[in-house]
């Protein structure tokens, strides 16, 4: 009896020896980091960036599993970077409610919340970032000036892989929402994005040299586009995202600089209300030689929307424009079953450039009316392009 009752103590010693070595390696359980034990104060002004600095910076030496917390409350923080490399896997969980400052001097910058060169990053936690935009936004003299200084994107992404970024709010940037620069594999849902129809340059995702990024299930209404991909955006995959107000979803503007590409954008399942565009391809003239090029938009409605269907390879929206063509050759672009209201008579616009004209574009199922007095109904407009039609078109199809 004492021999097998020693046989089952070692027995169960060399279980437990196991269980701790998989605990220690494989499934170590997640440390901690409350920004609130670092000295972060959440009375909405106490300037909290050091404690979160530090926060951020033991959770990322951690090796292994580690989380940032911002409990539920109000805390100002100014200009930051959180950079890696990280040691393990890294969640920043948002509960609370994060304001920006308001001091002018802290404006010419081009981030507030900023997160570099990390791999499998999580940002979540159902919380807010007010931008508290509206006390920078008369800073912003872009549009008359071609040297204005930017003001800070809300959070930016600059070197990102393997993350994903779901259930936050973002209210009343200075400029961008978010922005993401050289990412790639970063999925985005359930982020819900609010700003003034007026407020300028409040891009709600800005993507630019960047791969394989999901956008899905968000609400975007704000001051211009509710996402935009610039050059260098490849594999793009947006899906159940509201928009409106805004300047809709636009790839562009290309061709300001040599050699720029977009391709691999898909747009389904998509809901426009009240913007200034729906889908949009947009590219400088004159420009330099560029291309964007497989573009599927698809199963989207158009509530009322200036411009539902667009490519505008003469864009300019600054005075003094040159009248010149654009140089970037937009090809592989199919419009699919894209159905109701315009707000101009000209719901389907396509004015591609004389010298590359756009080549295989494709409306298939398109019935967009006219929401406007009674008149002649809806209407469309092409200009060097090439492709075809199929299924009901409504306005009659100018391809």
């Amino acid at each position: 009896m004492a021999l097998g009752w020693s046989f089952l103590k070692i027995f169960f010693l060399v279980l437990a020896l196991e269980c701790s070595t998989t605990h220690v390696h494989g499934g170590r359980a997640p440390a901690f980091f409350d920004v609130t034990s670092y000295g972060a104060v959440a009375d909405g002004k106490t300037d909290n960036t050091i404690a979160f600095s530090r926060a951020w910076r033991e959770a990322c030496m951690w090796k292994g599993k580690s989380r940032v917390v911002i409990p539920k409350g109000t805390y100002m923080l100014d200009s930051v970077i959180f950079r890696g490399p990280c040691n393990g896997p890294i969640m920043f969980i948002i509960k609370g409610i994060l304001k920006a400052s308001t001091d002018p001097h802290m404006f010419f910058i081009d981030h507030w919340i900023g997160f570099q060169y990390i791999d499998g990053l999580v940002v979540k936690g159902g919380g807010s970032l007010d931008g508290q935009g509206p006390s920078g936004w008369p800073y912003n003299d872009c549009f008359s000036n071609p040297n204005c200084k930017p003001l800070p994107v809300s959070m930016r992404f600059d070197f990102v892989t393997n993350s994903r970024v779901h259930h936050l709010r973002s209210i009343n940037s200075k400029n961008s929402h978010f922005n993401l620069f050289a990412c790639n594999n970063v999925n985005m849902s359930h982020i819900r994005i609010s700003a003034p129809e007026g407020s300028p340059n409040t891009d709600g995702i800005h993507i630019g040299s960047s791969t394989n990024i999901r956008i899905t299930r968000s609400i975007i209404g704000t001051g211009d586009d509710c996402i935009s991909m610039v050059s260098g955006s490849q594999d793009i995959h947006i899906a159940g995202v509201s928009c409106g107000p805004g300047h809709g979803i636009s790839v562009g503007s290309l061709g300001k600089s040599p050699k720029e590409f977009v391709t691999g954008i898909t747009v389904k399942n998509c809901t426009f209300r009240g913007t200034q565009n729906g889908v949009r391809i947009k590219t400088w003239a004159p420009s330099l030689a560029s291309v964007a090029s497989n573009f599927m938009f698809q199963n989207i409605f158009m509530d009322n929307v200036n411009n539902p269907i667009i490519i505008d390879q003469q864009y300019c929206p600054k005075p003094f424009c040159k009248d010149d063509d654009s140089k970037v050759e937009i090809s592989n672009v199919t419009f699919r079953n894209i159905w109701g209201s315009s707000s101009s008579k000209v719901a389907v616009s396509l004015q591609c450039s004389g010298i590359v004209p756009c080549q295989n574009i494709k409306l298939v199922n398109i019935n967009l009316s006219y929401n406007g007095p009674q008149g002649p109904p809806s209407t469309s407009s092409c200009s060097n392009v090439r492709g075809q039609s199929f299924g009901r078109q409504i306005p009659s199809s100018c391809i």
